[in-house]
């Protein structure tokens, strides 16, 4: 659906010129909730923003549904452009309209008729959960109001593709938990491509199906979202599943603790299996753990345990071997 095919984006300052984004490429599939993460400056935003042509790539193209839109000027670029909509992070809402009004703007700029505005408004502020705030305006609303009101805004006139600039940063946790789950929900009901963009983690880990980690201005990881967390390669990745997974212990314990401190994975099926309990009983010593967890993503088990193994260094490495036979990683944290 969308391909972003080695696309770079300069800026020029006065002084000198950076790469907001660089050479980055990307395939995402139609029907899926691919997420771009990254902390503050990695690019995201330029990213993203590529795709509607909202920031021209300096180098490289875009490509939607088989054609390369890079060039698209005038009638071209207004005529692909509603077949993409987008969410931003403060809602953008008109204070002078209605609610009715917010979400029938794109389809009045797109021409469509009085009888079509009526019949399709409606709908969509039901399916946002919105139906008896049709004629308030803005201002009354809550936060996670007016998003549900951007969302709607978003697909006035039936996109194929839906772009979400951190939809949930401004909102609190119970607010972006229900914003997420609309906009999965959105995702499944009308088999939009959704792409979103975010500086956090648990939002990848609730919502997304494919993930790629980004990091001033490249991409450094993608894959599935269940293979980013369970199997980080990069360092920056690794970093940030460890922050989301709260797998950090406290610097009085890792300087006291005697022994061997190892992280395990556990993934798929075997998130499940008491193989711990099988190694204690295989080997015969004490296996302390210190953290735990396991958690759902994307619909399957990932399991992930900091132990603490204090016994010969003999026995130790067998134990080691024995867990990497049986789990998805096994990493020497200390000792």
């Amino acid at each position: 659906m969308v391909n972003i095919e080695n696309v770079t984006v300069t800026f020029q300052t006065k002084e000198a010129s950076f790469k907001a984004v660089d050479a980055i490429n990307l395939q995402i599939q139609e029907g899926e909730i691919f997420g771009i993460v990254g902390t503050s400056g990695a690019g995201k935003s330029t990213l993203i923003r590529t795709i509607n042509l909202l920031q021209k790539p300096t180098s490289g193209k875009i490509w939607i549904a088989g054609e390369d839109i890079t060039e698209y000027t005038g009638l071209k670029l207004r005529t692909i452009r509603h077949t993409i909509g987008m969410i931003f992070q403060h809602f953008n809402l008109i204070h002078t309209k209605t609610v009715f009004d917010n979400v029938a703007f794109p389809m009045v700029i797109a021409g469509a008729s009085k009888e079509a505005i009526l019949q399709r408004v409606p709908a969509l502020l039901e399916l946002v959960g919105l139906s008896d705030k049709m004629h308030v305006y803005p201002s009354t609303l809550s936060g996670g109001q007016k998003q549900r009101v951007g969302i709607a805004r978003s697909l006035a006139n039936n996109p194929r593709i839906l772009l979400c600039d951190e939809p949930t940063s401004a909102l609190d946790l119970e607010t972006t938990n229900a914003i997420l789950d609309l906009l999965k929900e959105i995702n499944k009901k009308l088999g939009i491509t959704t792409i979103l963009i975010t500086h956090e983690m648990d939002v990848i880990k609730k919502i997304c199906n494919k993930v790629a980690v980004m990091d001033k201005g490249v991409v450094v990881e993608t894959g599935s979202v269940y293979d980013i967390f369970s199997l980080p390669e990069h360092p920056f990745t690794q970093k940030l599943v460890a922050h989301t997974l709260n797998l950090e212990l406290p610097f009085r314990i890792l300087q006291d603790v005697q022994g061997r401190l190892i992280k395990v994975v556990y993934n798929g099926d075997r998130a499940e299996e008491p193989i711990l309990s099988d190694a204690i009983r295989t080997f015969g010593v004490d296996i302390n753990v210190l953290h735990g967890k396991i958690e759902y993503i994307d619909e399957k088990p990932l399991g992930v345990l900091l132990l603490n193994i204090n016994a010969s260094s003999a026995q130790i490495e067998q134990i080691i071997s024995y867990l990497k036979e049986r789990t998805a990683s096994v990493e020497v944290f200390h000792g």
